[in-house]
């Protein structure tokens, strides 16, 4: 496992292949990194699906309203949903979208990013200053690059859990 510098601001994912770190940018990001560990903590990202998952692009999860796959899970709505909690404001930067960062997902409202997140699977600078870049994965991108493909995948993976370093 990658050595943790910030355990408070430092994410564990667990994947089916094994656990992915993931480092959380609060000064880059503050709303959506405070956002991230809040429903962590709330156990909201647990058993959430990969509903739209493209090869060469990028991983999206994070719709805790629609994607759990233990509670009321609908693959065809998973994506259209958030948390209880309000929007998030953009939180843009010179960040670059590159392999391994985590990117805002949201709609065309760019005040519009919640619940939902992806992972990049390669360099996608298109992105830049258009979506919040908020956290990078330190180690386990080989677990990112395993997950199933498809929009929606027939056979979705999810994350297992999700846990603040500080709390692990």
């Amino acid at each position: 496992m990658a050595d943790i510098k910030d355990p408070e601001n430092t994410i564990i994912l667990t994947l089916k292949d094994g656990e992915v770190v993931i480092e959380l940018l609060p000064a880059v990001a503050p709303e959506h990194t405070a956002r991230m560990k809040e429903l962590a903590r709330a156990g909201a990202y647990d058993n959430v699906a990969f509903h739209r998952v493209i090869d060469g692009f990028m991983a999206q999860t994070g719709d805790v309203e629609h994607g759990n796959m233990e509670n009321n899970f609908n693959l065809r709505r998973a994506g259209t949903g958030g948390s209880d909690l309000p929007d998030l404001p953009a939180e843009f930067s010179r960040l670059p979208h590159d392999r391994g960062t985590l990117g805002a997902a949201r709609s065309m409202n760019p005040n519009s990013a919640n619940s939902q997140f992806f992972i990049n699977f390669k360099d996608n600078h298109f992105l830049n200053g258009q979506y919040t870049v908020y956290g990078r994965v330190i180690s386990g991108m080989q677990h990112v690059d395993n997950i199933m493909r498809g929009e929606p995948p027939a056979n979705p993976d999810r994350m297992i859990r999700m846990v603040v370093a500080a709390d692990a």
